[in-house]
């Protein structure tokens, strides 16, 4: 197991962070905006979310490099940035996390599919590779590859990331009856990713936390691998045209001894979880 990983563990479950797409939106990120631009145009606002997860008792926090691969960059114009977006944004979760916390940093995906020939893998796993090193040398702790829900693409990301040197966590989401949009299921997935190098093996986004009890407890039953867990705060809803999530701080932590005891080593929010939602985990 990796030495920092291992260090972590001994007293779990390990606290992540929550949202950040629903926190820079309130903070004025247009919808369709490309967050990882941010990076560079409004840094300051970028290092609020990270600085509020912090105070809320996150142990490890991720940045705002979620899109940030050519790939995806392409789309809004900025694929000649790559190295400055992604490594100012490892700089900005530093600063905020100083000696409190650790960071992690995120790859998503690229937003093509494998499958249907959009892109190919020599392309996928060039633009993993080029994210993952400009992650490294911004000075990240560990990569999170996540919301993955292309098993080879999440392989090739987890590849990518593990030849940094760096600890790799490998998310897919599990919302289509318990399986990935592909039909995966999580004990596939978990070995499937612990092949390829990871050495923390989640899940996150998709649905709301009730859905993870069983699926951590299909993960762990799959490998001895620590899981990483991020759930969203129930499922999207359009109140007078603004999303929302309705899981509360009290009753998204309500799950945290399910969790812990379906094998959960690290606990942590994504879409519409916010500060209050980390701060009750960690209560």
């Amino acid at each position: 197991m990796n030495t920092l990983i291992a260090q972590m563990i001994q007293r779990t479950p390990v606290i992540t962070d929550g949202a950040w797409g629903t926190q820079l939106q309130a903070r004025g990120l247009e919808v369709g905006q490309c967050p990882d631009v941010w990076n560079l145009t409004h840094p300051e606002r970028v290092e609020e979310v990270a600085r509020a997860y912090v105070e809320a008792g996150s142990q490890i926090i991720l940045t705002n490099t979620f899109g940030a691969n050519r790939i995806r960059l392409a789309e809004t114009g900025f694929a000649n940035r790559v190295r400055e977006i992604n490594e100012e944004g490892v700089r900005i979760s530093k600063r905020a996390a100083g000696t409190r916390a650790l960071v992690f940093a995120s790859m998503g995906p690229t937003g093509k599919m494998l499958v249907a020939g959009e892109v190919e893998p020599e392309e996928v796993a060039a633009a993993f590779a080029e994210q993952a090193e400009a992650l490294k040398e911004g000075g990240a702790n560990g990569i999170v590859v996540e919301t993955m829900a292309e098993l080879e693409e999440a392989q090739l990301a987890v590849r990518a990331a593990k030849a940094t040197g760096l600890p790799v966590v490998a998310c897919m989401v599990f919302d289509t009856g318990g399986r990935t949009m592909m039909g995966v299921a999580p004990e596939q997935a978990a070995i499937s990713l612990a092949e390829a190098g990871a050495d923390v093996i989640g899940s996150n986004c998709g649905s709301g936390i009730a859905d993870f009890v069983p699926i951590c407890r299909q993960l762990r039953a799959a490998t001895t691998l620590p899981i990483w867990i991020k759930p969203n705060a129930g499922l999207p809803q359009m109140v007078e045209g603004q999303v929302q999530y309705r899981t509360t701080p009290q009753e998204f932590a309500s799950y945290v001894p399910a969790l812990i005891e379906a094998g959960a080593n690290f606990l942590g929010g994504c879409c519409g979880t916010t500060p209050a939602h980390i701060a009750a985990l960690r209560k």
